[in-house]
């Protein structure tokens, strides 16, 4: 077995750690999800799931490709990360008028589990405004509300 070593350059790769927009929003993505994961653990629920279930609940019944556009997801890892709400009786996902698509719909199940996590991300929302800042936290959302509608145009 032939194997080919592929030189990396160290200074470029730490440029891009530093300067790369996608590595440094993932970056922060991760460290707000982790946070928010451990705020919500009480109430079962990951920042990723509560998220869908406001979308859900916020757009009420709809396809997946519609609450795709919404969360600005990928349809197939929407489709993946629906999986474990659907089993755990959240949502419930039913044929569409055309057979080729798909209707979200939040359960009592779901609507109770929404509700008993909007406290705990009521709590972590304060905390991590109070953390950035009112005045920083407001331009940060803004900023993102910017960046995602730029991005969703091209």
């Amino acid at each position: 077995m032939h194997e080919t070593t592929v030189p990396l350059n160290l200074a470029q790769l730490e440029e891009i750690g530093t300067s790369c927009t996608c590595f440094n929003l993932r970056k922060a993505s991760r460290a707000v999800t982790q946070f928010f994961d451990q705020e919500l653990e009480p109430s079962g629920l990951l920042v990723t799931q509560f998220t869908i279930l406001v979308a859900i609940a916020i757009s009420g019944s709809g396809t997946i490709s519609d609450l795709a556009q919404v969360l600005a997801m990928d349809r197939t890892t929407l489709t993946r990360n629906l999986k474990p709400l659907e089993r755990d009786d959240f949502i419930q996902i039913e044929p569409g008028p055309d057979q080729r698509t798909r209707i979200v719909n939040l359960t009592e199940t779901g609507q109770v589990a929404l509700a008993q996590a909007i406290p705990l991300w009521e709590t972590a929302q304060t905390h991590l405004i109070g953390k950035l800042g009112q005045e920083r936290w407001s331009i940060l959302l803004s900023h993102l509300k910017d960046t995602t509608a730029l991005f969703r145009a091209i």
